[in-house]
Order: structure tokens, then C-alpha cells, then sequence
């Protein structure tokens, strides 16, 4: 394992010696990756209750908001709890604004569906904000970037699959996973830096 070496969707980011990770980075990078696995399976089994009504809405629904709270859990060793407390106040925001967004969707209701984005959107800037400040190894700029496009590749998502498009929606679920371990990349390559003793 001491040759695994991450790939990077936005490349331009610092550069670290990922062949020198030791192996609790290389632990950290598993838990991460895992749970961004997590985010967007979830976030697409919630999207698909939703907008097609199924019975399993409330269950599934509280199974993704349990993915704020297992990610301050990897946090708070290194990070402390109120940290950790808010990067989950900020994530579990981030979800439910979504599934918001996708119920106005699907009723039609476009002055909803705009205010939703909105907030979405600016909760994607306070996630943005909120990394850089904690970690001088984060870019803002980056996390925006990486934000804003998790952001439209769900909306796409959501489109898709009320539309009935399924092969499209398929195709993007790719793209979504792909990004969501970029970005899991880039949370672990930050705290390997901030805390290289870690």
C-alpha cells in the first residue's frame, strides 16, 4: 500500500508526496473515500424515493443524514468536536436543502425550487469557507469549484430521473462518484499536510 497514489479531477491543487503517506493517512483516505461513497449512494437513493414516491422515503432518507455525523466522527480526532460539530451542522444543511430542492421540484413548484437552490448553493459557500479556514492546506477557491460542480451534477441527476431519462441518469451517477472520491482525495491530501505527524 505504500504506492497508492490518488487521482485528481482539479489537478491544479498543492502537491504532496503521496508515496510517503504512512499508513494512518492511508487509513484516513479509506474512511473518506468511503464516506463520500456513502454521501452520493444515499443522496441517489433519496432522490430516487422521492421523485418516485416510494414507501421507503423516510427510512432511506434518515440513513443519508446519518452520513453528516459519521464524517465528524473521522473529523473530531484531529479536528475536536466543536469543529467536528460544525463541518456536520454544515453538511447535514447541505443534504436537506437537497432533498427540499427535489420535493419542489417534483411538485412543480419553481419558486421554491429557486429559493432552495439558492440556499444551496450558498451553504456550498459556507462549506467552501469553512475548509479554508480550518485547514491552510484547503483551498477556498478549490472547494467552491468542487462544491458548485457536486452541486450541478446532482441537479442533473435529479433532472434526469424526473424526466424519466434513466440511462443519462445512470451515466451521471458515474460522474458523481468519480468527483465525490476526488474530493475525498482532497480532504485526506489537506490533513496529511496540516497534520503530517498524524
Amino acid at each position: 500500500m505504500i504506492n497508492y497514489v490518488p487521482t485528481y479531477y482539479y489537478p491544479v491543487f498543492r502537491v504532496a508526496d503521496h508515496l510517503s503517506w504512512p499508513p494512518a493517512n492511508i487509513d484516513l483516505n479509506r474512511k473518506l473515500r468511503a464516506l463520500w461513497e456513502q454521501h452520493v449512494f444515499w443522496t441517489r437513493l433519496t432522490v430516487n424515493s422521492i421523485v418516485d414516491g416510494l414507501e421507503d422515503v423516510k427510512p432511506t432518507t434518515a440513513r443519508l443524514l446519518r452520513n453528516p455525523s459519521d464524517f465528524a466522527m473521522v473529523l473530531e480526532p484531529t479536528y475536536g468536536t466543536a469543529i467536528a460539530n460544525q463541518f456536520e451542522k454544515l453538511f447535514r444543511e447541505h443534504l436537506t436543502i437537497a432533498a427540499e430542492l427535489v420535493s419542489d421540484l417534483k411538485a412543480g413548484n419553481t419558486t421554491a425550487a429557486e429559493d432552495a437552490q439558492k440556499r444551496w448553493y450558498a451553504n456550498a459557500d459556507a462549506i467552501a469557507a469553512f475548509m479554508a479556514h480550518i485547514n491552510p492546506y484547503w483551498s477556498q477557491v478549490e472547494w467552491q469549484r468542487m462544491m458548485y460542480e457536486h452541486l450541478r451534477l446532482l441537479s442533473e441527476e435529479v433532472a434526469t430521473r424526473i424526466a424519466k431519462d434513466y440511462v443519462r441518469n445512470v451515466a451521471i451517477s458515474d460522474s458523481i462518484e468519480k468527483q465525490a472520491l476526488e474530493m475525498a482525495d482532497m480532504m485526506t491530501i489537506g490533513i496529511a499536510q496540516q497534520f503530517p505527524t498524524v
